[in-house]
Order: structure tokens, then sequence, then C-alpha cells
């Protein structure tokens, strides 16, 4: 594809110093996730349209709730989209969604009335087929607290207006996602496994393109390792894989001052944007990529 028409207009595309409104996002992960990356989407687009021309596929190593994934899959904006998980939990949703028994899972979800005594009997079950523990692991995210599936988590007490474990589940709503993602199967490939592996496959593939978002265990910090159950990363060894690829990349990390020395020591540009968190304080993101003349 040429780059006719793909230039971005930066008509209406924030500034590193706005905050994103995560309202006018379309939501398209089935996950509750820690750490999600919904206010980066607007960046991500204007990275992606900067780009001569459109990219034969994007990698996202560490995928997660994969919303910048889905979201590049369903907007086109790369060819294809190749997601990558490590944790079996959070990987047996994506194989069930892309995957014939997506409608099975679909209709779990649709009859599934989430009482505490239905929590704890659905979470006991110990059927090991994939499907089984996708749908457990979506009962996790939508009614644990914060959406944490990691060792350790707890289910919400209150949750949203005094709703306890039903505030965050919305039978309807997850079913229309899992069916709306499972409607663009063609486009996305999941692989299970060790994202910084599959970053090296791609690496000499110049119209490939990198999301790198991984778990925030850099410089010391802690989240991480409550959030996630593989949080153990070697920073080191991504960025020097990352600075290698042939194609572009965009990188997301916590805004700390030994990560910002990774991106220098390894030739890459780093620029810090405004965000909220889950609890609506303001804080900055660093974002580290080869060329960030894009963003404003």
């Amino acid at each position: 594809m040429t780059s006719i028409g793909y230039q971005l207009d930066l008509d209406g595309a924030p500034t590193a110093d706005q905050v994103v409104n995560v309202a006018s996002v379309p939501q398209r992960s089935p996950f509750r996730y820690p750490g999600g990356k919904t206010w980066l989407i607007p960046r991500v687009r204007q990275w992606l349209r900067s780009l001569p021309k459109r990219p034969s596929v994007l990698v996202e190593p560490f995928a997660g709730g994969a919303i910048v994934g889905l979201t590049v899959a369903f907007e086109r904006l790369a060819e294809k989209v190749v997601l990558v998980e490590l944790d079996e939990q959070v990987a047996a949703v994506w194989k069930t969604i892309l995957s014939d028994d997506c409608e099975w899972l679909v209709g779990r979800v649709l009859s599934f009335t989430p009482t505490l005594e239905n929590v704890r009997a659905e979470l006991a079950n110990t059927d090991p087929t994939t499907p089984a523990l996708a749908f457990r692991t979506l009962v996790k995210n939508r009614t644990y607290h914060g959406g944490i599936i990691a060792p350790g988590s707890r289910p919400m007490k209150n949750g949203e207006n005094g709703r306890g474990l039903k505030s965050r589940w919305y039978p309807r709503t997850l079913a229309g996602r899992i069916r709306a993602i499972a409607s663009i199967r063609d486009r996305i490939t999941f692989t299970e496994g060790d994202g910084i592996a599959v970053i090296r496959t791609y690496a000499r593939r110049k119209t490939a393109v990198f999301f790198v978002d991984p778990p925030y265990t850099a410089a010391g910090k802690r989240a991480g390792m409550r959030l996630y159950t593989h949080h153990v990363l070697d920073h080191e060894r991504l960025f020097a894989t990352t600075a290698r690829v042939a194609g572009d990349f965009l990188m997301t990390y916590d805004n700390a001052e030994d990560v910002a020395a990774l991106a220098v020591a390894h030739g890459m540009q780093t620029r810090t944007i405004a965000m909220k968190n889950t609890h609506h304080a303001q804080m900055t993101e660093l974002l580290v990529g080869r060329d960030l003349s894009w963003l404003r």
C-alpha cells in the first residue's frame, strides 16, 4: 500500500500534555486489564498513520488485554496483527475467542450469574480444557478487584455503585465484544509464549512494527509483581532486541530514570505524555521509540 491517503491528518490529534478521554475510544477488549492502554489509542493511531506505508504486521509481544492490537486490527492500521501472551489464563481467552469454540464461550457468558457462590464454584472447576479455562479467566477478571487474575487477588466487595460482583459483569456487552473479535479473526494471529522471541522472529522484516508494553518491573517497580503472573523480565534484553528490529517500534514504560537511561544507551528517543491512572490521578508515562517526531 502506498502512502497516498495514509498520512496523518493532525487535526484533533492529542498533544503530549493532553490527557486522552478514554470514553472517546471504542472499547474492544473483553478484559479489565491492569495497565491497559485504552488511553494510548489516539497516540498509536498517530504513530502508525505517520509511517510512509501501512505496516504488513503489528506485533504486540506482551498482549494482555490487547487493546492496541485489537484497535489496529479493527481499524486496519496494519494488514495483520500478531498477539503474544505468556500467561496461560490470558492465552486461553484469546485462543478460544479466535477459534470455533467462540460461541461456546459466548453462551457461558450469557448464562452465568455472578453470585459469590457461583463465582467460587466456577473458579473451583478443574476442567483443563482451553475453553473452560478461558471462561474461568473471564469470570475472575470481571469479578476480582481491579481485574487482577494473578495469585493473591481477591473478589470485589462493594464494586461499582455497591453492585458487588455484578458491577463489572456485563454479559451482553462482553458477548458482543467476543463476537466482534471473532468476526475479524482472519486478521489476528495469536501465539502463547515468549514475547521477546517473537520480536526476533519478525526483526528483519522492514514492514513489521512493534508495540511493546511490558510488565512494569523495571527500575525496581513492584506493581508488576502484584498485577501479573509473569512479571520477571530482562528489560536490558528487551531493549537490546527491540533496538535491532528493521521496522519501527513504540514502547511504553513507567516514567523512571533507569528506563530513560536504557533507552539512551540503545540509541532510542523518549517523550513523556500525560495520562490518568485508574484512580483518575494525572500522571506521566514514558514513550520510547526510534523516532518520536510524529508526537506533537
